[in-house]
């Protein structure tokens, strides 16, 4: 029997929906502890640990706002991408009807809303085509508060006395967490991107959502980079859901691209602590999910 695509991209969904990934779940427990017993961090990350417990018994979303639908999907060569587009689009369309997702997709002339979370753009699904004989796919569902803290810096830039090298890169990423503090529901999991171009530069630092938060960055300067940015930005006091405490940020995660001469920006994307993401392997007949 074939694998009926739908029915498994509607699975990916829920999962991505209802429920949060180890690495995830290990990061907001870990960051819990750390917290002084009492504190309204404590208590705050007490609330949110309730949060994911009841989503993942009643398998219903996390959070009100289920987000963008990102998708990142390696294929082989001779599958068109048009079957795979059209069984998320059905997914997507019955996971509103199963309240996995909620209607989010809205006109940006007309303000009116699609009813079934698909439109211009929605869900966003990017094709990558490899030599292996199997599908993988990645979903993430980023939340419009957490986008709406994303900044983006063009080097040099003489407000933050930040120039075009890794210090700059480092004082960009600090301004941006102080400026959100609290918004974008902190503790918050950071991508950043350094180089590319404007767009380029926006992905980047969205494909750094991809790696597990306890991975490690091949690049040594990096890597060096994200320890330090990660104990930094932990230090400015904000907390989670800005009520204060020693987590303001659960993972920091750089890329980095070849740029222009002209050119060097510096993005980062935040993702909020409900950081919901999935994934599906398709070999064959065989259907795998998992995180």
């Amino acid at each position: 029997m074939a694998v009926n695509l739908a029915d498994a991209f509607l699975e990916l969904i829920r999962r991505a929906s209802t429920d949060l990934p180890p690495d995830v779940c290990a990061a907001i427990e870990k960051a819990r502890r750390r917290e002084a017993a009492g504190s309204p961090a404590r208590s705050v990350f007490g609330q949110i640990q309730e949060n994911i417990k009841l989503a993942r018994e009643k398998s219903t979303p996390i959070c009100q706002d289920t987000g963008t639908n990102i998708y990142n999907i390696n294929l082989p060569i001779d599958m068109p991408h048009a079957i795979v587009e059209k069984a998320i689009l059905t997914a997507t369309k019955r996971a509103v009807k199963k309240s996995y997702l909620r209607p989010n997709a809205v006109d940006s002339v007309t303000g009116a809303n699609s009813g079934d979370n698909t439109g211009v753009g929605q869900p966003q699904i990017h094709f990558h085509q490899w030599k292996k004989k199997h599908m993988e796919v990645s979903l993430m569902l980023k939340g419009g508060g957490c986008e709406n803290v994303g900044r983006q810096y063009a080097l040099p830039n003489a407000e933050l006395g930040a120039g075009r090298d890794l210090e700059g890169v480092r004082r960009a990423v600090i301004d941006a967490i102080q400026k959100a503090q609290g918004l974008g529901c902190a503790p918050g999991c950071l991508g950043i991107g350094i180089g590319g171009d404007r767009g380029s530069c926006f992905l980047l630092s969205k494909e750094q959502f991809l790696r597990p938060l306890d991975d490690v960055n091949p690049d040594p300067i990096l890597r060096k980079l994200e320890n330090r940015l990660q104990k930094e930005l932990n230090q400015l006091g904000i907390g989670p859901m800005g009520f204060g405490g020693r987590t303001t940020v659960l993972s920091t995660k750089i890329g980095k691209m070849h740029r222009l001469p002209a050119s060097f920006f510096v993005s980062v994307s935040y993702m909020c602590w409900a950081f919901r993401k999935a994934r599906m392997t398709v070999r064959g007949e065989k259907v795998t999910h998992g995180y």
